[in-house]
């Protein structure tokens, strides 16, 4: 009788079953919805409450802060989420919840109020928890009886995470940035809940794989686990030997408990003034800190009384683990940057205007760059249409209409930015004499408004400016503009919608409206502004493209250890923001670096991760006992957690740093750590290579 995996192999796409590509494009949706909000939370929070896209005026501290607890949770709920799709749903209706879970997330950030923005992010946690660690889960059981062809079914499907992020970061970024955050956010929902309809309409095609484990199942998912037989039973006679106690279980319980407590305090004091640890502070020390390092204390007990029970070559492998989970703590904390301080600093300091033949070219390479790998995708889904619409005809069907819209958006965004034309506007302004705090003296040119009182005192000139917009202006037409960064160097044209939001925003601030008069002095050549969230995708497009190249170099002779690999991760990344940082220096108040920095940093950035991120969770089950996987998994998503929510809290200093020394010094500070840290394991290596005893 055939089983449910033989029959998924009957219908083969590019080599692979059908259904690997049902969930390929289930998770290029819900990549494409999770990296489409990630690239505009800090952006939408800290954005000017005046101006052409409104925000909300958070401090970069405080929207730090919300999303580091945001990322930090990530790590922590698909844990839980693995467990319940093993005892009650299964994956493949843990997936379906988690995304249904997900799409209301998406869709109650859309509303944009406080509420509306936690909720969502609490759903967005949640539906993850579910969702992330299952759908991978039914590749595996897919692959069960194929082994071989696993790592490239792996391949795939990484494939289409990155082309989710890709498009994702890409789409809903330029629709937030020019047209309204919550058509960001809101699009990012409209793919979460596609997605979603397409992978349960095509539920039919996996018969019963993906669906709750049976005792059998999870017998051979045991054997499957372990090299062999008698490796299982050697593990088993180890387990039986060190089994939990009583106060592993409750350090367990404590270190849970204080840790989620950090994880929701920290937001919360900051932004709400709330401190449930305030009984805690020492001095100028924070309650939240100590009870932090109160909880690590604990969970070192825990781990290092677990590890000395074990015999001594067990025990090293798993110190030698422990090595690899602390290093990657410091890899996270720096290149998590690019969700918090990177976004400020692209939308902040980076010169994002291009006009004339750098437009042309810019707007050229950005067409290939999005129709190339959209017509590839495109290709793929004909594939699937052809294979499998007489069994899965709903789910063909909301793929089409998936990409029908995509490519109308595509053609949209192109279009809009070859039809972007840049304007000389003379508008009047006061001009103001202003201090540093080293007593030197420089010249200020505060907009004059249609709500600004001026003075006979104050001094009036007229300024130019340059603005771009798709709309076809003429010389000596007067209009209104507004800023559309956080310092006033660069305006937007209003339009009568626009220019009656921006003065009903105002009225309901209590503010002045920022709406500017000014006069078309010159009709210039083709412009663009690249959007902030462009620059995010250059992490995904450099993945595709060296990804091949990172995979032959690891299957050959000259493939390096895995300490090697670590301190080459760190170190190239550490590259990258020593990039910055000499990019940077020098710059002060309105000054502008050119983007080849940061385009150059993202791609020494991406080769570290390269080096790096793939190291870690298959040394898991190599170096780790059975008894202890479970633990262990925890131990090094935890680790990745802590990275992150590092990453947001220092990357939320950027301002204060900046303030009291300079932006170079900022990305100094993500140049020495990482590279010290690497310089560090690579010293380690023969250390590490004697405590694995032979594991590669």
């Amino acid at each position: 009788m055939n089983t449910d995996i033989e029959n998924l192999f009957k219908d083969k796409v590019l080599g692979h079953p059908a259904g690997l590509f049902v969930l390929f494009f289930t998770e290029m949706w819900e990549r494409f919805s999770f990296y489409g909000m990630r690239v505009l939370l800090v952006n939408f929070l800290t954005m000017a409450a005046i101006g052409y896209n409104p925000g909300w005026e958070w401090s970069i501290e405080n929207a730090g802060a919300l999303f580091g607890t945001y990322a930090m949770l990530l790590y922590i709920t698909p844990i839980v989420g693995g467990i319940i799709a093993d005892k009650l749903t299964g994956y493949r209706w843990a997936v379906v919840i988690g995304a249904l879970i997900m799409t209301l997330g998406h869709a109650s950030m859309a509303i944009e109020t406080e509420f509306s923005l936690y909720l969502g992010l609490a759903l967005l946690v949640i539906g993850t928890g579910f969702f992330k660690p299952n759908i991978t889960s039914i590749i595996s059981e897919m692959y069960k009886e194929n082994p071989e062809k696993k790592d490239g079914a792996y391949t795939i499907f990484y494939m289409g995470v990155n082309a989710g992020a890709f498009f994702g970061m890409m789409l809903c970024g330029y629709l937030a940035e020019k047209v309204g955050w919550s058509y960001g956010f809101g699009l990012a929902g409209v793919f979460m809940l596609l997605g979603t309809l397409q992978f349960w309409m095509g539920g039919s095609l996996f018969g019963k794989i993906g669906t709750k484990p049976t005792k059998e199942h999870q017998i051979e998912d045991l054997q499957d686990a372990d090299d062999s037989l008698a490796e299982v039973d050697e593990e088993k006679e180890v387990e039986k030997e060190n089994p939990f106690t009583t106060l592993d279980k409750i350090l367990i319980v404590i270190c849970s408990v204080i840790g989620l407590g950090y994880a929701i305090n920290d937001p919360m004091s900051k932004i709400a003034g709330i401190d449930m640890f305030s009984a805690l502070k020492i001095g100028n020390f924070e309650g939240q800190y100590t009870a932090v390092l109160f909880a690590l204390a604990l969970f070192l007990v825990l781990v290092i009384g677990r590890i000395f029970r074990y015999t001594k070559v067990v025990r090293d492998r798993m110190i030698a683990f422990i090595i690899f989970a602390f290093f990657t703590v410091f890899f996270w904390l720096s290149f998590e940057q690019g969700a918090s301080s990177l976004i400020v600093f692209a939308r902040d300091n980076v010169d994002r205007m291009l006009s004339g033949s750098s437009a042309t070219i810019f707007n050229i390479v950005n067409t290939l760059l999005t129709v190339i790998p959209l017509l590839i995708i495109s290709y793929v889904l004909y594939l699937l249409w052809k294979k499998t619409f007489h069994k899965i005809p709903g789910s063909n069907i909301v793929l089409v209409v998936c990409f029908v819209f995509m490519w109308g958006l595509v053609g949209w965004m192109l279009n809009r930015d070859f039809n972007t034309t840049a304007y000389d506007v003379s508008y009047k302004a006061i001009e103001k004499e202003v201090q540093n705090e080293e007593g030197e003296s420089s010249l200020k040119y505060v907009a004059i408004t249609e709500q600004t009182e001026v003075l006979a005192t104050d001094k009036v000139v007229e300024r130019t400016i340059s603005i771009a917009e798709p709309i076809t202006l003429e010389v000596g037409e007067q209009i209104n503009m507004i800023a559309k960064d956080n310092d006033g160097t660069a305006y937007g044209y209003l339009d009568e919608e626009r220019l009656l939001a921006a003065r009903e925003n105002g009225e309901k601030l209590s503010r002045d409206n920022g709406v500017v008069r000014a006069t078309v002095k010159e009709v210039k050549a083709n412009e663009v502004e690249i959007t902030v969230s462009w620059f995010s995708i250059l992490n995904s497009f450099f993945i595709i493209v060296f990804a091949s190249f990172f995979s032959k170099w690891w299957e050959s002779k000259y493939n390096p250890s895995a300490a090697t690999k670590y301190a080459l991760g760190l170190i190239i990344m550490a590259v990258g923001f020593g990039l910055l940082a000499w990019g940077a220096n020098g710059v002060e108040g309105t000054m502008k670096v050119s983007m080849i920095w940061l385009i150059l940093a993202y791609l020494f950035h991406t080769l570290g991760e390269l080096c790096l991120s793939p190291v870690g969770l298959s040394y898991v089950s190599k170096l780790v006992p059975a008894r202890m996987i479970a633990l262990m998994f925890g131990m090094w998503y935890l680790a990745i957690a802590i990275g992150n929510k590092l990453a947001a809290v220092l990357g939320g200093q950027i301002e204060n740093i900046t303030k009291e020394y300079n932006l170079s010094t900022f990305f100094l500070i993500f140049t020495i750590v990482p590279l010290v840290a690497g310089v560090l394991v690579w010293s380690l290596n023969p250390v590490m290579k004697k405590l694995m005893h032979g594991v590669k």
